[in-house]
């Protein structure tokens, strides 16, 4: 049995690389949605890309994620399609806390397992220049939230609460409870 991984992000194949489990990588061409509480989002954008692989590979384990970035306020910050937009995301998130949430899928010959991880991140608050400086790096253009926590606004972050893989984009706890409870996997899991 193969596990496959349902996602493009090089910071999730690095994570569950470093977890020393072996997999694939099948991309989904599943269509994302925005709509729902972050929570909601998170876990149906997991889903969507999750079952779009396992139809592919139904003998198989697929793994799936989505990270939202969301404000106190509920609204989700997805990723910017402007530098205009990379800034309002940018301004919001200064000086304030948001939250990240992962949903996860795990499908398998046995069943769907799924969960949400959730971390609060505090911001320190930014300046102006310092905000386009950052933009002009070019690193927050794909990232949920316009920010990247392994990436150079990790100096922007004042605290973490919860899991920081979260926020990199794949719990990796998470992932090894529910990956641990699909038979016939867990022998696959011991780096």
């Amino acid at each position: 049995m193969k596990l496959y991984l349902a996602s493009a992000s090089p910071r999730r194949r690095e994570l569950l690389e470093y977890m020393g489990i072996p997999f694939e990588t099948a991309v989904s061409d599943a269509v994302e949605d925005a709509s729902g509480t972050p929570e909601e989002v998170a876990l149906g954008n997991a889903l969507k890309k999750g079952e779009a692989v396992s139809r592919l590979h139904p003998d198989d384990v697929v793994l799936a994620a989505d990270t939202v970035v969301c404000l106190d306020d509920g609204r989700i910050l997805g990723k910017p399609r402007s530098r205009e937009e990379a800034f309002g995301m940018l301004r919001a998130l200064s000086g304030a806390a948001h939250r990240v949430v992962t949903g996860v899928a795990v499908f398998s010959p046995s069943g769907v397992k799924t969960a949400a991880e959730v971390s609060r991140v505090i911001f320190d608050t930014l300046t102006d220049e310092e905000i386009r400086d950052y933009i002009a790096t070019g690193e927050p253009m794909d990232k949920a939230g316009a920010y990247a926590l392994q990436g150079r606004a990790g100096v922007f972050v004042e605290r973490v609460e919860g899991s920081v893989t979260n926020i990199i984009g794949l719990p990796t706890t998470l992932v090894r409870r529910l990956l641990r409870s699909v038979p016939d996997l867990t022998g696959t899991l011991t780096p």
